[in-house]
């Protein structure tokens, strides 16, 4: 069915489904290119709903770059809800880009974006519904390139089977040299020959995996023995791609005609993060630390809100409070936007006084809620996970985070760190009691503390990957503790489950041999897994038995020291005997501070010292890292 076809019998099945607004694209600031006039044609694929897809920075970036480029679209595409699913297959009418309605099966490549690893079934009903094979396998010259890339992809070969690549890393540049690789190959190759050179092609463009050219052996036990190359010429280690400078913020954000996730303009205002929590997956990967100029960010938001009439902006970062001119950028914004009804977020901030200050510069008015992530409450686990917030001075901020006007505090805390007791998290409990307590101070009855208690889950690339899920029963146990102690007024709880937890442990933590899993999960009905309506653990287990798997060996299992990991030849510039030593260090209670203060020498500036060849020293947020590098070479 073509794209003119598509859309005659959209006017007939929109009408029978749930917020049909998500599937009509044509909204403002989106891009619909001449499809005819343009040589190369890319597919930006979110594995779940418009909602939530609308709101992934990471799309919006590479939507704006591709467009950019002559020659080139990039046009928009999400995972139906079930509603609009039916209505497809019923219809017969394939999964379809938003700007042109084209079909995902005739388009050059199709790019997915996978920042969890619980959509990955979702990735399946899109090529399904897109008319594109599941199996990379199974692709000839007549279907796109499929990549993927995100924060899921950094132990990438649970997916290897579907995916003909991955992007491991940032995107901005590499998006680019892969487009421009196919389309040049594309343009000169027989037609029967084109996807085996263009896959050749792009193993050698830093920072992308090609599964095809590595084979894995496995010992006896189960555990992995080896990825290996068995392609002369190919890398042993894929190194992940950094963009050494930010590229220009996006400001032309396509706005929706419905409500979405979050629904207003964002400027990354740094990427990366120097504090070393031990538990974080983003805080190891995304290192080193980039900020950008204040004047950028400025001028980034006069144009957002002139190009969208968004009411918020959002200064996104790992650590906001942690870029080296917060204050300064906070008082300019402040400034300049004071009596003109901007909101400005931060969605992270540190525990402290200042946190408070600089969210009192930018209210306006505006005093819905707080959040903090203090993680942990004992002395003993804020050693343990590297993050170390003394009682007190959470108790310090929250009072004075009330005394300005706040009457909601939410605070996230994560529990089944490694060697947790029951102790540890009846001290969650009456930590965010004395918050509450410290609210009606304030407030009375109208003092509010929402507490996020998710699981830890010892996530590829960070020091806990040695360690091992908690037990279910340790789980539930100390969630019932949490159940008890939150009822009554004034106090909410949200959880995860168990058996998402365990989802997305053995995803995370697997290895190749979970490709066939994750398909008959599929076939067996699993989707929109990220959901707890929609979750089908017992697809999810029958699948596993069938293919004689075992969630537990990969989620529950401590790793010896000496272990291959399934991820192993995927660089991501922080060296494993670096994780090993923090991860050691955890055991013992002992901390490291900011890197910023001190270097540990962790390997992320030497691997990426090729890199600065051409780039500005000011553009590296790393001076101490820098001046200690400097003083080894010396030596």
């Amino acid at each position: 069915m073509d794209a003119t076809s598509i859309e005659k019998n959209l006017d007939r099945i929109l009408p029978k489904v749930d917020k049909p607004a998500r599937y009509t694209g044509g909204e403002f600031n989106s891009i619909a290119k001449n499809w005819d006039a343009t040589p190369f044609r890319a597919a930006l694929a979110f594995p779940d709903i418009y909602e939530l897809g609308m709101s992934n920075l990471g799309l919006a970036i590479l939507y704006d770059i591709l467009n950019r480029q002559p020659g080139v679209l990039a046009e928009r595409v999400y995972t139906p809800w079930p509603d609009m699913e039916a209505q497809l297959r019923a219809a017969g009418i394939p999964l379809y880009s938003l700007e042109t309605k084209h079909p995902l099966s005739e388009f050059d490549l199709i790019g997915f974006s996978l920042p969890y690893e619980q959509l990955y079934t979702n990735v399946l009903t899109m090529l399904d519904l897109g008319g594109v094979p599941l199996l990379a396998s199974e692709r000839d010259e007549r279907h796109p390139i499929v990549i993927a890339g995100g924060h899921a992809t950094y132990n990438p070969d649970p997916m290897a089977d579907f995916m003909d690549a991955f992007v491991i890393g940032e995107g901005e540049e590499v998006i680019v040299e892969i487009v421009e690789a196919i389309r040049e190959i594309k343009s000169r190759v027989e037609s029967g020959e084109w996807r085996a050179e263009a896959l050749r092609r792009l193993v050698d463009i830093p920072g992308v995996y090609v599964p095809r050219f590595y084979d894995v052996e496995y010992h006896a036990d189960g555990t992995v023995a080896s990825v290996t190359p068995n392609t002369e010429g190919v890398s042993a280690r894929v190194t992940k791609r950094i963009t050494p400078i930010l590229p220009p913020p996006v400001t032309r954000f396509i706005v929706p005609f419905v409500d979405v996730t979050h629904n207003r303009a964002v400027v990354e205002i740094q990427r990366g993060c120097t504090r070393g929590c031990r538990f974080c997956h983003a805080g190891m990967v995304t290192r080193p630390v980039r900020e950008r100029p204040v004047k950028e960010i400025l001028q980034a938001i006069d144009t957002m809100v002139h190009e969208t009439g968004f009411e918020e902006v959002a200064l996104l970062s790992l650590s906001s409070s942690d870029y080296s001119h917060i204050s300064e950028l906070v008082r300019a914004i402040g400034t300049k936007y004071s009596g003109k009804h901007l909101s400005i977020s931060l969605p992270s901030l540190r525990i402290e006084s200042f946190s408070v200050d600089l969210a009192e510069m930018l209210k306006e008015g505006r005093q819905t809620g707080f959040t903090f992530a203090p993680e942990a409450a004992t002395e003993t686990m804020h050693r343990r996970i590297n993050k170390f917030i003394p009682d007190q001075q959470m108790l310090d901020t929250a009072r004075e985070v009330f005394a300005r006007g706040w009457r909601t505090i939410k605070l996230y805390f994560m529990i089944g760190h490694p060697d947790e007791t029951l102790d540890d998290v009846q001290a969650i409990a009456d930590l965010a009691k004395a918050v509450l307590k410290e609210g009606r101070k304030a407030h009375g009855k109208a003092a509010q503390v929402n507490i996020g208690c998710s699981t830890f889950v010892p996530k590829p690339h960070t020091p806990f990957q040695w360690t091992a899920l908690d037990s279910e029963e340790s789980i539930r146990a100390k969630q019932s503790l949490l159940k008890r102690e939150f009822r009554g007024p004034g106090l909410k709880l949200s959880w995860t489950e168990p058996e998402q937890t365990l989802l997305e442990a053995f995803l995370s933590r697997g290895d190749r041999r979970l490709g066939p899993v994750i398909l008959r999960a599929w076939q067996l009905g699993s989707k929109f897994d990220a959901w707890d309506e929609h979750l089908n653990i017992a697809a999810w287990k029958q699948a596993l038995a069938e293919h004689r798997l075992d969630p537990e060996f990969y989620a529950r299992r401590p790793r010896p020291m000496a272990e291959v990991f399934p991820w192993d030849h995927i660089d991501i510039g922080v060296r494993k005997k670096y994780l090993a030593q923090d991860y050691q260090m955890s055991q013992a209670g002992e901390t490291r501070v900011d890197c910023r203060e001190r270097c540990f020498a962790c390997g992320i500036l030497p691997a990426f010292n090729h890199l600065r060849m051409n780039t500005p020293a000011e553009a590296w947020e790393c001076p101490p890292v820098e001046r200690r590098m400097t003083a080894l070479r010396d030596e």
